[in-house]
């Protein structure tokens, strides 16, 4: 859930059920003061990790995860994250993450060879640009399908919007 960012947006259908999870108290408080109070009201705030869900099998009828995924590198991590919300949702996850075959994409490649090149220490990362095919795969692994994807600003930007269906 982060800073409750997309819980306006996620409230304008007024019988949706909401929970907002993150793994962070701290971010769960953040998210309750910045957002509006009748937004606020709708919302349940669950402490809980994204390779951990603590919420039954099949309790969701859809996952909406934005700005998480291009955090998570390792793809045994993305593996179990993408397992666990098959676990969890009945029917979908909306989520967000970077891809490759973009301007952005091959810009950020592009600077990080040349620092490389320059001699400069690699630091710690903790963004990814991932290969479409590769998350696609992933997807597949857990136990979804593609049903649409959209980039935000298609062969510019990084971002692209997938919404998986379980199979």
């Amino acid at each position: 859930c982060g800073a409750g960012r997309f819980w306006p947006l996620l409230a304008e259908k007024p019988n949706r059920v909401i929970i907002g999870a993150d793994n962070s108290a701290s971010m769960l408080k953040v998210a309750t003061t910045a957002q509006p109070a009748d937004v606020v009201k709708r919302v349940r705030p669950l402490q809980t990790s994204a390779f951990d869900i603590d919420l039954p099998d099949n309790s969701v009828d859809s996952i909406f995860c934005m700005r998480l995924m291009h955090h998570i590198g390792d793809p045994a991590h993305r593996l179990t994250i993408l397992r666990e919300f098959q676990r969890v949702t009945r029917d979908s996850v909306i989520l967000s993450l970077w891809v490759d075959g973009n301007f952005k994409a091959w810009k950020r490649k592009r600077a990080e060879v040349k620092r490389r090149n320059k001699g400069e220490q690699e630091g710690y990362q903790n963004r990814f640009v991932l290969p479409a095919a590769t998350v696609e795969a992933e997807f597949e692994q857990a136990g979804f399908r593609v049903q649409e994807s959209l980039d935000f600003i298609p062969l510019y930007a990084m971002w692209r919007v997938y919404v998986l269906r379980k199979r």
